[in-house]
């Protein structure tokens, strides 16, 4: 599980960095651009396992993701998990998501422990080994770079499109790389891993 923000409009690198060289009196230096105020932000949560998307949630305007709204993520992930997958879940669920306010609350830990999920911790500082952040929310974003969206549904739609076209093969090999992250990690004692 982890939670990502997408924009309405998505600048790429090059479109707000370029190069510049040659005279000034020839060529200008380029204007770089901004992400205008009023641009939208839809804040995104997933739950995915070895197979795909579990449940995908987008945070809707004025609310922050806090200990009560994710309480309910996971009793809708429960209840979905059930549904998807109820003949392969016979040992429980190994549950990772990263060291958020949120994520860390005592009566969170206390649901995964009713739910049944066994909590996986994930180290501070450790952003290799937050499968998301390596693997599906740079993909998503590099999708979207140069978008302009006029609307957050319209950035709901292009990233359910994007996701949807991914194949299982894609979570599964996201679940192994994450194992060799944390074998290389425990090796080094901890340290980052690249």
């Amino acid at each position: 599980m982890d939670e990502t923000w997408l924009y309405s409009i998505t600048m790429t690198w090059t479109q707000s960095n370029n190069h510049w060289s040659g005279s000034i009196a020839a060529h200008p230096a380029p204007k770089k651009f901004q992400v205008q105020k009023f641009a939208g932000k839809v804040p995104i949560s997933i739950f995915w396992d070895q197979d795909g998307i579990l449940l995908i949630d987008y945070l809707p305007k004025g609310h922050t993701i806090n200990v009560e709204y994710y309480y309910s993520l996971l009793v809708q992930l429960k209840d979905i998990l059930k549904e998807k997958h109820c003949r392969k879940v016979t040992k429980g669920v190994l549950f990772l998501h990263d060291n958020a306010q949120a994520h860390r609350a005592l009566a969170i830990q206390k649901k995964l422990a009713y739910l049944g999920f066994q909590y996986l911790h994930h180290p501070p500082h450790s952003p290799d080994l937050a499968p998301l952040d390596y693997h599906l929310f740079p993909g998503l974003k590099k999708q979207l770079q140069g978008c302009h969206f006029s609307s957050d549904a319209e950035v709901i739609a292009a990233t359910q499109t994007w996701l949807d076209g991914r194949p299982s093969e894609f979570f599964l090999s996201d679940l192994q790389k994450l194992e060799q992250r944390a074998k290389k990690c425990i090796g080094l004692h901890g340290e980052h891993v690249e």
